[in-house]
């Protein structure tokens, strides 16, 4: 991209009040359109082919498909499109899983308001966008010899299955919000327990809460 270039943004999200919040922002400035949008996962496969977008903001919570599965078979497709993720999580839960797959940069949708635009920029030109502070978790961990903890070796789908197990939600309400059966949340569930040597799912929220994977 050279710097006379419009920047055609695709956005994916599922809340209509989010995209819409989104696009005003972006209406205000002489250099970034909106190319597109989705309201799933799905969708937003299908249609960025399309759109022609040189960045993508891409929710990492949507129903039918996890944001970072979306990612992967987006970088598959176009590997140089800039993915610009946005989530309602904190950024040590999502944000460092999100950059090693392939992701340009993560905005919590509380900071994106303020970081939104320069974000877009950023990522446009090539560069990573990180907050500063993920930027100091990140360099802390530089160096650092240490064994990973248990949560890292989980796929993104039992990661996010955790993650809402620990914040107070059932099998049930867990398979109607991914739009998945009980049996598979059921074994996301099982395979999450045994690959962190855990038995119950209040064991799994003592663990989340002490690694402040939840707010």
């Amino acid at each position: 991209m050279t710097d006379k270039t419009t920047i055609r943004v695709f956005i994916a999200d599922d809340h209509a009040i989010v995209r819409e919040g989104l696009k005003q922002i972006l209406a205000e400035q002489r250099d970034i359109v909106v190319a597109g949008e989705a309201e799933n996962g799905l969708d937003a496969i299908k249609l960025f082919r399309k759109s022609r977008c040189h960045v993508m903001l891409l929710d990492i919570s949507m129903p039918d498909r996890n944001g970072i599965e979306v990612l992967k078979q987006i970088k598959q497709e176009r590997p140089e499109l800039a993915v610009l993720m946005l989530s309602m999580h904190r950024e040590d839960q999502y944000a460092i899983r999100a950059l090693k797959a392939g992701a340009a940069g993560y905005l919590t949708k509380q900071s994106a308001p303020r970081e939104l635009v320069t974000a877009i920029r950023q990522v446009a030109g090539g560069q990573k966008y990180v907050s500063a502070t993920l930027a100091q978790a990140l360099a802390s961990q530089v160096g650092l010899d240490h064994d990973a903890p248990p949560h890292d070796s989980l796929s993104d789908r039992e990661f996010q299955t955790l993650t809402m197990i620990a914040s107070g939600k059932t099998v049930s309400e867990i398979a109607r919000e991914l739009s998945l059966s009980v049996k598979t949340v059921s074994e996301y569930r099982a395979r999450l327990l045994a690959k962190m040597n855990l038995k119950t799912s209040a064991e799994l929220t003592h663990y989340a809460i002490r690694n402040q994977l939840v707010d």
